[in-house]
């Protein structure tokens, strides 16, 4: 079984990212730490910390992106889950070899973490992500 660490974000598909932070950090009162251009996701990610997780609100860069599909379809909303866990590679070994649908075979390496997504059809509809932080 992977050891999960805690859950690191939970990300929320928005369509207007100054639109969405009216609710999260002005009605609500999240902080945002930063705000991210992750090119390699086609998206721009806010992040707001809370507690030992976060909150990522996820507004896609292109419209060819699955998240860009998914925002088209639904207009956004939860979008994934996503686990902490120290080793990742060992983590999708596992997986693989209990037959489980995986979209990243192998992880997406990015400064300071790798990460890989599991198919929704493997996981009740859900799309989880487990997700190693990392050295720079």
């Amino acid at each position: 079984m992977p050891k999960i660490k805690k859950i690191n974000h939970v990300a929320i598909a928005v369509p207007d990212l100054d639109a969405a932070l009216g609710f999260w950090r002005d009605t609500i009162g999240l902080e945002v730490d930063h705000v991210e251009d992750v090119a390699s996701m086609k998206s721009k990610v806010a992040f707001l910390p809370v507690g030992e997780s976060e909150v990522e609100l996820v507004v896609p860069t292109s419209d060819d992106s699955g998240l860009a599909k998914f925002v088209q379809e639904k207009g956004g909303g939860m979008h994934h889950l996503c686990f902490e866990v120290e080793d990742l590679e060992s983590v999708l070994a596992e997986f693989k070899t209990k037959g489980v649908r995986l979209i990243n075979e192998t992880p997406v390496v990015m400064p300071g973490r790798k990460m890989a997504f599991v198919h929704p059809k493997a996981s009740s509809g859900v799309l989880v992500e487990f997700y190693e932080v990392t050295k720079e």
